[in-house]
């Protein structure tokens, strides 16, 4: 399936050798996170005011030159052509928009540049424009990446447990099905994700990225919650007064068909970054950083690996440093690879194929039958149930 490890199980787990090549390796590497930095060159991991501010300035502006020509020049266009200008439109301005939220993404890491409040405020005004509650996703991600992999403290795109799939899900077990699922996790699945947790870590009690009093923030982080709410207000009071100004149909059109294509590619991205066949999952009886931040795989996305800034193929490195600039991010990769062998986990299949082998394949983890590693956890589909 294009992914870079092998299996280190030996046969006598009872499953097939044609079952178990593709799988990363779980057992402690060698290696040390040390031995990895070590490898990359030292210049990989400076932050630069100019440079990091030359993607803000690159992207604004396309996304600006689509927005002018759209409105300015879409209404002279003879009448069956406007059911193509618009389309485009909208797939070209949400992937230029994408690449905006990761660079409010890099803010959120630190990877901006050496100065937190200027960090923040870039962050702050980049996802609050893509009505993001940046300081909110800010914290939850930062525990993401502190429990990647683990079952029992992961934020995001947990897998489910055997115990936990519903009983309706075998009546979605087929194409039809999964196009289904698939179709409302992208297109609501962002926004879920924040009002309701939904793929989020299981809370005791209700969690919400807009609750400041949730169970996901601690009395330290409250008052940017607060923050981040208030951004969002105001961008929502702003595109209420554009809207009565201009129409709503014409701001659904400008802004929130492409919005919608923001959300939906955030989903993807993250999705496919944590779900494949190869990778392991932990409960707490195995799990440690190291091994949770390697099992992540890099994808391919053709070109829109640099309209996305590459946070698509050079994710394995931003989950081991992930204050490092994404300018860097693909140069700090080439040079780790050959010492992370089997660990290093790349997938070239084209997306959408992808996509839909995944929802195929992924549906729950469990540990192997017999392996004495019980606390090591693979996903299965439901043919295996």
């Amino acid at each position: 399936m294009g992914a870079g490890g092998n299996m280190s199980v030996p046969p006598s787990t009872g499953k097939a050798k044609s079952d178990l090549v593709n799988r990363a390796p779980y057992a402690k590497p060698q290696f040390t996170l040390g031995d990895i930095k070590k490898a990359i060159p030292p210049h990989c991991f400076k932050r630069s005011i100019p440079r990091s501010f030359s993607y803000v300035v690159k992207d604004l502006t396309i996304a600006y030159l689509f927005y002018y020509v759209a409105t300015n020049y879409f209404h002279l266009l003879p009448h069956p052509l406007s059911y193509v200008a618009w389309p485009l439109y909208w797939a070209c301005q949400g992937c230029v928009l994408t690449g905006v939220w990761v660079v409010a993404h890099e803010c959120g890491h630190h990877a901006f540049s050496d100065y937190q409040l200027l960090d923040d405020t870039v962050g702050f005004i980049l996802h609050s424009s893509l009505l993001v509650p940046y300081f909110s996703w800010k914290h939850s991600h930062r525990r993401h990446h502190s429990n990647t992999g683990s079952l029992d403290r992961d934020e995001v795109f947990v897998p489910k447990r055997k115990s936990s799939i519903r009983w309706y899900a075998k009546y979605l077990n087929n194409p039809p099905g999964r196009l289904f699922v698939l179709a409302i996790q992208l297109l609501l699945g962002w926004p879920l994700y924040l009002s309701l947790n939904a793929s989020g870590r299981h809370y005791d009690r209700f969690a919400c990225h807009f609750d400041p009093y949730g169970p996901i923030y601690n009395d330290r982080e409250r008052f940017e919650i607060y923050l981040s709410d208030a951004g969002i207000l105001a961008v929502t009071y702003g595109l209420y007064r554009i809207a009565a100004a201009k129409g709503l149909a014409w701001l659904v059109c400008v802004y929130g068909v492409p919005l919608l294509v923001v959300n939906a590619f955030l989903v993807l991205i993250t999705y496919l970054q944590h779900t494949h066949p190869s990778l392991p999952h932990y409960d707490s009886s195995e799990w440690d950083w190291f091994r949770g931040a390697l099992s992540t795989v890099d994808r391919d996305y053709g070109i829109l690996n640099k309209v996305f800034h590459n946070i698509t193929d050079t994710h394995v490195t931003h989950h081991l440093f992930s204050t490092m600039p994404h300018y860097h991010a693909m140069e700090a990769t080439k040079a780790i690879k050959p010492l992370l062998g089997e660990y290093y986990q790349f997938d070239g299949t084209p997306v959408y194929k992808a996509m839909f082998r995944e929802a195929k394949e992924c549906v729950f983890v469990e540990p192997d039958e017999g392996d004495q590693n019980k606390g090591v956890f693979w996903y299965r589909n439901l043919m295996m149930m």
